[in-house]
């Protein structure tokens, strides 16, 4: 086994794979539930602009990313482009803050995998029996594990191929979705009567308070949901240190994964709009249970039997994808920090075919310990006060990664523009710089900091909902102070495409 060299990775990943991991991503429970919850509380039009702004702070991520990744395609991405221009100590910090929001990701996809599974059992075969372990939650999260270690463990092209069959399932489901959708708008296709008319298409949208029950701090309450919905578009820069011909499939993934991603949330945010009113007695429920969920409401309107059933099992291939890309993106974390020097040597470890399999094994465990967390001091509800905060904290860990990319491409063009090099040399060039990554870390910011409202401002309140932010500082700071590191002048910046060096 080699340990010394990133080329121990192998770019086995192809354009499709990419694209895909990147959709699987980002497309899951929140488009299939949590929409619905958005549309109740700021109402379809209100929706679509609190989805529409994020969707164009995401954009111009994707394409700050993508030009660093085409530039310097390396498995570390914005973890190792923060310690090359902007500050040793703050990609220390990003680098074991991803690797928490990914790792405790797994852990909540491994605790949800049951419930999905029992559900569609209820759904197709509520009579069937079971033996003994198959009753038990813990056996089917264990099989969950089980089946993403392995996905992972062997070659870089079976978790790629995985996810590319994992993500391409819910893309049928939201093309049919929106296919049958659109022929029940224009009536073409029988629907709930007394959910929608015909004779009235633009109904839902313009009685009483629509597009926006909410106004504007209706909206503004939504911007976090639209941004946790949209988290995992990243894993493009993961994933470039492991793709072929990065200089052409990175911008390609870019140009492509966006707008169709777009199109997805953004199409059944419409559909939905016209077809159920925001003030539907589901919708209400936040989509908190598969048969609440606006797309099983509108596939039993055009008549679909067992929608929830179908629903349900897309769902659960929707949470083996994402717990699929966490497990690979926090395993690459791990890998590209101790090749810098910021995690156990050991961590560098990889089989000969290119998987750092100390690290996968290291993150399998801590993402089943988090899981069994779940059980200590659980309430009624079944999950324990702790794992329920770090579970709703992961998604925070996600805005500070993003503000660490906006960050990171700022840098990255002064420093190299200042080394003397010409925007020609650049294989793929991010537009409007640098509106671009200021807009995406103005908002990213306003967001983060918006989480507070709605509570109770308290010390209690406050240390949950920025405990994130506060480990990042303890992390900076304690790195800084270790390390002797300071901010990176844009002359400082290095620009070799290899792993980074801590600069002191």
């Amino acid at each position: 086994m080699s340990t010394q060299t990133e080329g121990d990775l192998q770019r086995g990943l192809k354009v499709r794979h990419v694209n895909m991991i990147a959709i699987g991503g980002a497309i899951g429970t929140g488009l299939f539930l949590a929409v619905g919850g958005s549309l109740s509380q700021a109402g379809p039009g209100g929706a679509l602009v609190a989805y529409g702004v994020i969707g164009i702070m995401v954009y111009f991520l994707m394409t700050s990313l993508g030009e660093m990744s085409t530039y310097m395609p390396i498995t570390g991405s914005f973890e190792t482009y923060a310690t090359k221009f902007v500050h040793p100590s703050i990609g220390f910090a990003l680098g074991w803050n991803y690797w928490y929001n990914w790792t405790v990701t797994v852990a909540a996809e491994i605790a949800a995998t049951p419930i999905m599974v029992f559900s569609l059992k209820s759904a197709v075969a509520p009579d069937a029996v079971w033996s003994a372990p198959m009753n038990s939650p813990v056996f089917w999260s264990l099989l969950g594990v089980v089946l993403l270690f392995l996905l992972n463990y062997f070659a870089v092209a079976i978790y790629g191929e995985a996810e590319f069959w994992f993500a391409g399932i819910k893309v049928v489901v939201i093309v049919v979705f929106l296919i049958l959708g659109v022929l029940m708008i224009f009536g073409i296709m029988k629907s709930d009567p007394t959910q929608y008319s015909s004779l009235m298409p633009f109904a839902n949208w313009t009685k009483g308070a629509a597009p926006f029950p909410g106004g504007f701090m209706g909206i503004i309450g939504i911007f976090m949901i639209a941004g946790f919905s949209f988290q995992g578009t990243e894993l493009i820069g993961i994933a470039s240190g492991e793709v072929k011909d990065p200089q052409s499939a990175i911008p390609k993934a870019i140009r492509t994964v966006f707008f169709r991603i777009m199109l997805f949330y953004v199409g059944a945010i419409i559909v939905i709009g016209f077809l159920l009113p925001y003030n539907n007695e589901h919708l209400l429920n936040g989509g908190d249970d598969v048969s609440s969920s606006p797309f099983t409401l509108v596939f039993q309107n055009a008549g679909i039997a067992l929608a929830a059933a179908v629903l349900t099992a897309v769902i659960l291939t929707s949470i083996l994808s994402c717990g699929n890309s966490g497990m690979f993106a926090s395993t690459r974390m791990l890998y590209s920090m101790a090749m810098e020097g910021k995690a156990p040597k050991v961590f560098k470890t990889v089989t000969k075919r290119g998987v750092p399999y100390i690290a996968l094994i290291a993150t399998t465990l801590i993402a089943a310990g988090l899981f069994f967390l779940s059980f200590v001091g659980a309430s009624k509800d079944g999950e324990g006060a702790l794992y329920l905060l770090l579970v709703n904290n992961s998604g925070t860990a996600g805005f500070i990664a993003w503000l660490g990319i906006a960050v990171c491409h700022y840098k990255f063009r002064k420093a190299f523009l200042a080394q003397g090099h010409s925007l020609d040399e650049l294989k793929y060039k991010a537009k409007l710089f640098p509106f671009g990554p200021i807009f995406a870390f103005v908002l990213c910011a306003i967001v983060l900091a918006g989480q507070i409202w709605g509570f109770d401002i308290n010390i209690a309140n406050i240390l949950s909902v920025y405990s994130v932010p506060l480990l990042f500082l303890v992390l900076f700071l304690c790195h800084k102070i270790a390390k002797k590191t300071h901010w990176l002048k844009p002359e400082e910046g290095d620009l070799s495409q290899g792993f980074a060096t801590e600069k002191e």
